[in-house]
């Protein structure tokens, strides 16, 4: 009997093939609810709502350099979800060195590639541990689906939802596919010609414009592979694969934004001005030199259209690389500086390119993308996510969500990463790092509170300027 193949994307596969032993390429995400789930509920939820994507059915097969999503013959919901429960009266710190063991874990690549664990009677509720693989989705795409699972009122029922169909190959021969396929590229390409003969027509500066855009990626280019490698600090280093995970207590989404609007910029710069305050403060109780240039994070730029439908999973963002001044003393001179250069990022083509670069490694043989890889890591301390959430409180299976929290892998021999995630006016900050980089890693998250009093207690102090409009908008990143 032949099973259903479905060819893996060429950055998909980048990202199956980027997991080492010391980094599996997981997104690990902690749900905190305020009351026990009941199990049938939540099973008929799973069934419902989260196995009508095909994709959490089908596994990994893997010949070569290529690679195929493959309906599992054996896929069974009990092989994924699993209850357990920590002993006695556990608390935040027996949860956090829990997710620290899920995540240190890889998945198993001869099954569909997630897991989740519901942790019983914690502190009178329950919790959710799920892990996902990246080659799967983008953090953004997961987080849309795992949310599909809520409801914004506690007294819905749980109804079927309508299952997407799931594509199916083209019949016929390998050879006629592939003439298809090269068919449909010159109809794109002839498409694509034809309107730029269109726009230089009605527009004679176009062709001018046009030019100007290539070398403007083209010095881009230029300028990621010349971009010198990240200073040494105790971010960086040889990693030994065992994980450790912690998150902040939540702040408050109105304080931010009264800060940002006090400072006369956006959500986004108040936050990664303060993760670069926290990560500032940890080097400087570690007794090491700060670097007088700063260091860099590598942070994910979303470029999923936002009207997308939510059955489109796969991977589609890009990177751009950001300078954090932590050399920089004084809370406010951090936050403009943050604020200069993710305006500049906002303009430039790195996100493109590297999401560009991506598919051509995936294209490639694997040994290609590891020295690529390798280049890529040495030019950052770290990854960082920031990902918008919901507005409203929500409900899975009438009990109401209280904390969400995810973190995102980190890529070749980076070994720590940061995740902002919004929620229900709230913000949620959490760290996961190797334990050779930061064994205790509780000591940053504090440092991301104790930072952003600090900047609010400045911002306060400042004189605001009347109808001040931020330079641009919140970046989506995933």
């Amino acid at each position: 009997m032949t099973r259903h193949r479905t060819p893996m994307s060429a950055v998909d596969k980048a990202w199956l093939r980027m997991e080492t032993s010391a980094n599996p390429m997981m997104i690990g995400i902690v749900l905190i609810f305020d009351s026990p789930i009941p199990m049938g509920a939540f099973r008929h939820l799973l069934e419902e709502r989260f196995l009508k994507y095909r994709r959490f059915r089908q596994k990994v097969v893997v010949d070569g350099e290529r690679a195929w999503w493959e309906d599992d013959p054996y896929f069974d919901l009990d092989n994924h979800l699993h209850q357990i429960a920590l002993p006695g009266n556990a608390d935040k710190a027996a949860l956090q060195h829990l997710a620290s063991d899920f995540n240190s874990s890889p998945l198993d690549l001869n099954k569909p590639l997630w897991q989740i664990h519901y942790i019983d009677r914690y502190e009178g509720g329950c919790a959710l541990m799920v892990r996902i693989h990246h080659c799967i989705a983008d953090g953004i795409s997961l987080v849309r689906v795992l949310l599909s699972l809520t409801d914004e009122n506690p007294q819905t029922k749980v109804t079927p939802m309508h299952k997407a169909r799931p594509s199916l190959p083209v019949p016929g021969h390998r050879l006629t596919r592939h003439f298809r396929r090269w068919q449909n590229n010159l109809d794109m390409a002839r498409e694509q010609a034809g309107r730029v003969v269109n726009r230089a027509w009605k527009d004679p500066g176009y062709l001018l414009k046009l030019g100007k855009t290539g070398l403007d990626v083209s010095l881009e280019c230029l300028r990621l592979g010349l971009m010198p490698s990240d200073p040494p600090t105790p971010l960086k280093g040889e990693l030994c694969g065992r994980k450790r995970v912690a998150w902040a207590e939540p702040l408050s989404m109105a304080e931010v934004k009264e800060t940002a609007k006090a400072l006369g910029g956006t959500v986004n710069d108040v936050l990664m001005a303060t993760a670069t305050g926290a990560l500032r403060d940890y080097l400087h109780q570690a007794g090491e030199e700060i670097p007088p240039n700063g260091i860099r994070v590598a942070v994910p730029f979303n470029l999923r259209p936002l009207r997308q439908p939510i059955e489109t999973l796969g991977n589609q963002f890009g990177l751009v690389l950001v300078p954090l001044p932590v050399d920089l003393v004084s809370p406010l001179a951090r936050f403009h500086q943050v604020q200069q250069e993710m305006n500049r990022l906002k303009r430039s083509s790195q996100a493109q390119i590297t999401y560009s670069l991506l598919d051509i490694f995936g294209r490639g043989p694997d040994l290609l993308e590891r020295r690529a890889l390798e280049l890529l890591s040495q030019k950052a301390s770290a990854v960082m996510t920031n990902v918008p959430g919901p507005r409203k409180p929500l409900y899975l299976a009438g009990c109401r969500l209280v904390q969400p929290m995810f973190w995102v892998p980190q890529t070749g021999g980076v070994g720590v990463g940061l995740s902002i995630f919004s929620y229900h006016d709230t913000v949620q900050f959490g760290l996961i790092s190797d334990k050779r980089l930061i064994d205790c890693p509780d000591d940053v998250v504090a440092g991301f509170v104790e930072n952003f009093e600090k900047l609010r207690q400045l911002a306060i102090q400042e004189d605001p300027t009347p109808n001040v409009k931020p330079l641009f908008k919140p970046l989506n990143i995933a």
